[in-house]
């Protein structure tokens, strides 16, 4: 029997103790001892979020198909747990074995978001290793993150030893024969990451050297040595049908944030839309293809016992087999089976399909226009006009429906006063469209949420570039926002809620900062900052007083609009999209210039170098 590596006295204290005893159905228990690599693999929150992403359990079910790795998980401990293991000095430990992570031959952490970056700190230290990565030895870990933010891992290099930046099917297995050859040999540590920076995809970042100007802007961005590579191009798993895929996925103790089996119907979004990040590092859109799907699907729902499904996609609409693969799972809703369709476009076929599987009285519809002008939805590529939006509101409403949500953006580039006040205005001539129903055929009132979240430019996107605001800027244009919502006829069927705007702030300096910033990370959390993404937790005044006591000038890293000409900080990683093209991008944007999508037109972002997904659709 395994034992414990908290003991009773201990979890009788903590909430939700079974965060942290691991046993869940399909966990994989290997004996560590005849392993040749230990990979503790993290999720930097806490357990029911990491539970939730599918990223890990890919890699956890990828990594443990080999009978040399011994591959085992842990989370963020919350804070309960976190106080009593510095007072006791317990050493964070996995799930599978209770083993301490300092004692893993690698520590892979995925990065998915900029508020969990003192929870990486925070699993650092719990493990009793080293902060910094030029203090570690052979006898610590290799700590290798993964995940979108590594798309700019430049305010987190002093913490890491490797980053993987793409997508992770690719070259793990590589890495592991490397370390294997390397500890054989006998070779030092510095050696093995000489060697590993040599893989493709792989970034050593203590084998660059960064210089700045006088003005702050990066200088220079060098490797320090010859056979160093200068650029690091993602890795790109392009066959999406024969890979990998956990056939047997966890299934967590505890209600997890996405407690249902996860479908990943493709990879990549064909609509360019200016401000998403995942549209373009995630190019070109790739599909995996109906049989294999539909023998995932059975066998993820026999070996999990769930009773619902979900697609996930950055845009279901998109995927061309939807329909036959709809009809598949709606036949599997006749045996109990629920289906959860996000990320759909709202259209004649989409709301057929959702009446098939949801309860329309119980449910409600999200629409994503972003932005409430046409003028607007133009600058940012949205792809949707608002006919597009009523025609599809109005057969939502007739279908049955009653419940909108409507997500949109405050602080955009080019954003005016009348652009926000058209937010409102938009969601009022959708409830107007709701009350055109003759009484005797609607649900009662309509309910039109709208939320508001505030832009926050990021790497490798046509908006790298643009400035951002100051905190009272952006609450002012949620003011302008709620009083304009006053003004409308149906405003007592809207309801509007808004980001904080303090966090996004932070998301804008972590999100486009350079190596200096992390000296901000490191003092914000030795005066307590953690699960910062958590409202509950968040304190911004020790945030403020940590960029001050390090010199740190908020101001230069969110509120200059950059040049086109300056070095960014990720500019040494190649994500197959061009400079060229992201600044072609820009530049329409500024004129309100509409680019079609990927299947109406290739519009030469650069994709089609890896040879395959849309690109090759559209060659052919």
């Amino acid at each position: 029997m395994r034992k414990l590596a908290l003991n009773d006295e201990i979890l009788l204290k903590i909430e939700k103790p079974a965060r942290y005893i691991g046993n869940e159905v399909n966990s994989v228990m290997k004996d560590p001892e005849k392993a040749d690599i230990r990979f503790a693999l993290c999720f930097p929150d806490v357990y029911e979020i990491g539970m939730s992403h599918l990223g890990i359990q890919i890699l956890y079910d990828m990594f443990n198909q080999r009978e040399d790795v011994c591959c085992e998980r842990v989370y963020s401990p919350w804070s309960d747990l976190h106080q009593i293991m510095k007072e006791r000095q317990i050493p964070l430990f996995t799930l599978e074995n209770q083993s301490p992570v300092k004692g893993m031959d690698f520590l892979g952490i995925t990065i998915q978001y900029e508020m969990c970056y003192t929870n990486i700190l925070q699993i650092l230290d719990l493990s009793q290793i080293p902060l910094m990565a030029k203090e570690r030895a052979w006898e610590h870990p290799l700590v290798i993150g993964g995940g979108p933010c590594t798309y700019n891992p430049e305010p987190l290099a002093e913490f890491f030893d490797l980053f993987y930046i793409g997508e992770g099917e690719t070259r793990y297995y590589e890495l592991f024969d490397l370390y294997k050859s390397a500890r054989e040999e006998d070779c030092s540590r510095a050696e093995f990451l000489r060697r590993a920076c040599k893989i493709p995809g792989i970034y050593v970042p203590s084998l660059y050297e960064v210089t700045y100007g006088e003005d702050g802007t990066i200088a220079s961005f060098e490797p320090k040595y010859e056979d160093v590579p200068a650029v690091i191009k993602k890795e790109i798993q392009m066959d999406l049908s024969d890979t990998f895929y956990p056939r047997r996925p966890l299934v967590p103790f505890l209600k997890a944030t996405q407690d249902r089996v996860v479908l990943e119907i493709q990879r990549g979004c064909i609509r360019g839309c200016r401000f998403c990040q995942a549209g373009m590092i995630y190019r070109p859109t790739r599909e995996r293809n109906l049989k294999m799907l539909k023998d995932c699907a059975d066998e993820m729902l026999r070996s999990t016992g769930h009773e619902e499904i979900s697609l996930s996609s950055l845009s279901s609409s998109d995927y061309s087999s939807l329909p036959e693969l709809l009809n598949f799972l709606i036949e599997s809703k006749e045996q109990g089976v629920n289906i959860s369709l996000p990320s759909l476009r709202i259209d004649a076929f989409s709301l057929e399909a959702m009446k098939k599987v949801q309860d329309i009285r119980k449910s409600s519809l999200t629409f994503a226009p972003e932005a409430g002008s046409q003028r607007l939805r133009d600058v940012i590529n949205k792809g949707l006009t608002e006919e597009d939006i009523l025609k599809g509101a109005g057969l939502a409403f007739e279908g049955g429906w009653q419940k909108v949500k409507l997500y949109f953006m405050l602080g955009l580039p080019t954003e005016t006063e009348e652009d926000q006040k058209e937010i409102p205005r938009l969601a009022d001539r959708i409830a107007r469209r709701y009350y055109e129903i003759p009484k005797d055929r609607r649900n009662g009132k309509c309910q039109i949420t709208i939320s508001a979240s505030f832009f926050v430019p990021k790497p490798f996107t046509p908006f790298q570039w643009a400035s951002m605001y100051p905190k009272e800027e952006y609450l002012k244009r949620a003011r302008t926002v709620n009083e304009e919502m006053k003004e409308q006829l149906n405003r007592k069927s809207l309801k509007f809620n808004w980001h904080e705007a303090d966090v996004t702030v932070l998301e804008g300096v972590f999100a486009r900062g350079d190596r200096r910033v992390g000296q901000v990370l490191v003092k914000a959390y030795q005066k307590g900052c953690l699960f910062d993404a958590w409202t509950e937790s968040f304190d911004n005044q020790k945030w403020m007083e940590a960029f001050e006591e390090c010199g740190i000038s908020i101001d230069f890293y969110n509120l200059r609009q950059r040049s086109t000409e300056e070095i960014l900080p990720w500019d040494f990683i190649d994500c197959g999209v061009s400079r060229e093209f992201l600044i072609r991008e820009w530049n329409q944007a500024q004129k309100g210039e509409v680019t079609l999508n990927c299947r109406q037109r290739c519009n030469g972002c650069g994709a089609a170098t890896f040879g395959g997904g849309v690109c090759f659709e559209h060659q052919n």
